[in-house]
């Protein structure tokens, strides 16, 4: 019986060390200033690290204000490593990204700086709700 217990514990300690948050994955595309107005927020500026949501995020408008992480994970075209590896992102949500959105994240110029080399134009990223 103490065996079975002390497995027990350890299982649910390793439980407890393992992450269960799960990242969605999608494609980012960039846009250059003025970032405002937007969907979101008429005439009032939310800094730099902004970004537009498809539809798969958009909610209808329920999305704006929201803040995710976002981390560039490889090529989503024939760039050559895109990514700055270990860099990701923290952006609030300020805008709707139409129908022809290219990416589930339409990010700032500076925040896709931040992830990827710019001449990459769309990565594939890892995004998670801050």
């Amino acid at each position: 019986m103490a065996t079975q217990m002390q497995i027990f514990m350890i299982l649910g300690m390793i439980l407890c060390l393992t992450s269960v948050a799960h990242a969605a994955q999608g494609n980012a595309v960039y846009y250059k200033p003025p970032y405002t107005p937007s969907a979101c927020y008429q005439n009032q500026d939310h800094g730099s690290m902004v970004t537009g949501v498809s539809d798969a995020l958009w909610q209808g408008g329920a999305a704006c204000g929201r803040k995710y992480t976002v981390r560039c994970i490889g090529a989503a075209n024939t760039a050559p490593h895109p990514c700055h590896d270990g860099k990701s992102v923290e952006v609030t949500v300020v805008d709707y990204c139409r129908e022809k959105c290219n990416g589930v994240l339409n990010l700032s110029q500076d925040a896709f700086a931040v992830i990827a080399d710019l001449d990459a134009g769309k990565v594939k990223v890892e995004y998670n709700q801050a």
